[in-house]
């Protein structure tokens, strides 16, 4: 008598490379599915490879403008994760090419395929913002839902984890600088989630226990202005910085000039989204379309902060934490 070999569900996650893609492949690795990793250069995500078992993560090609290459990522997958999104133009990858033109390619591609979709937006999204950036991402939840009525949609605050873009960047700065910039007074309300909050809430939608046709909104513990980010930043590094307040029109102007750079630090659209609170709505909490909602208890900065930005402490204050 043969016996049959159950081969394991496919999970097809463009942009698995990224920072949030690394923590999605890793907690879908340890569900036991097989994870095809579409990114536009698959050399650049041999790291995952040790986050499964042999032949578990696959890494291949694909580019959102390119919709030949997003159906082939696609074929055979049970369910598809869409991470894709960008904080800056630069050539062809442009806001409506990757955040609106992919977003729609991923979803009709999954349609196709007979996939369920998970697609990771972000809050502030918001089709009539003055900044492409929020537009967009707007239009890829709308395209995504009209296409799939029952996929899922989460928008996460600012990300931190190990990698982030964010207080990685300003601790460095902080290395190097006297001053740190306060756009706007530092005013702004961030929600901060957790990198591994976000993945287990994804993993949690492959799995099919999240209700589809729904947006989802990830937040941390805590509502924390600007300001009170860098203290806190500065506080775990162990340094003195003055905070400085940049008025509006100066960062717009200093945006604007930035804006130009390859790689830019600031741009005048990230400014006028710096206008707008970036938390988890009220009619979110309510209606349960958040982490806590979904049975997941959001970890706080001053837990994990220091497991990665012990290393920007002047030196001999080195006091490395471990995370469990």
């Amino acid at each position: 008598m043969t016996s049959v070999v159950k081969v394991p569900p496919l999970v097809t996650v463009f942009g698995g490379s990224g920072f949030i893609g690394r923590h999605v492949v890793r907690a879908l690795a340890r569900r036991g599915y097989r994870v095809r990793a579409a990114v536009r250069n698959p050399n650049l995500a041999l790291h995952l490879l040790p986050l499964g078992n042999v032949g578990q993560i696959q890494p291949v090609q694909a580019n959102l403008r390119m919709r030949w290459s997003v159906d082939r990522a696609v074929q055979g997958a049970d369910c598809v994760v869409n991470l894709v999104g960008i904080l800056h133009e630069g050539g062809r990858q442009t806001f409506n090419a990757v955040q609106d033109f992919g977003a729609r390619a991923v979803a009709e591609a999954a349609r196709a395929q007979g996939a369920k979709l998970v697609h990771v937006s972000a809050i502030g999204a918001d089709a009539a913002s003055r900044a492409a950036y929020a537009r967009t991402k707007a239009a890829g939840e709308k395209a995504v839902l009209d296409t799939i009525k029952d996929a899922v949609v989460f928008r996460p605050s600012i990300v931190f984890g190990p990698e982030d873009a964010f207080f990685n960047r300003f601790a460095a700065m902080s290395r190097v600088s006297p001053v740190l910039p306060l756009i706007g007074g530092g005013r702004t309300k961030f929600q901060p989630v957790y990198v591994g909050d976000v993945a287990e809430a994804i993993a949690r939608a492959v799995d099919g226990k999240v209700a589809g046709g729904r947006v989802y909104e990830l937040g941390g513990p805590e509502v924390r202005s600007f300001r009170e980010l860098m203290e806190e930043m500065l506080s775990v590094v162990g340094r003195r910085r003055l905070l400085v307040s940049v008025p509006w029109w100066v960062a717009r102007l200093q945006g604007s000039v930035l804006g130009l750079l390859p790689n830019p630090p600031l741009t005048a659209g990230q400014v006028e989204m710096l206008k707008t609170d970036n938390v988890v709505s009220e009619a979110a909490r309510s209606e349960g379309r958040t982490l806590e909602g979904l049975g997941i208890a959001p970890q706080a900065t001053e837990a994990i902060l220091p497991t990665y930005l012990w290393q920007y402490r002047p030196a001999g204050q080195f006091t490395k934490t471990t995370l469990a």
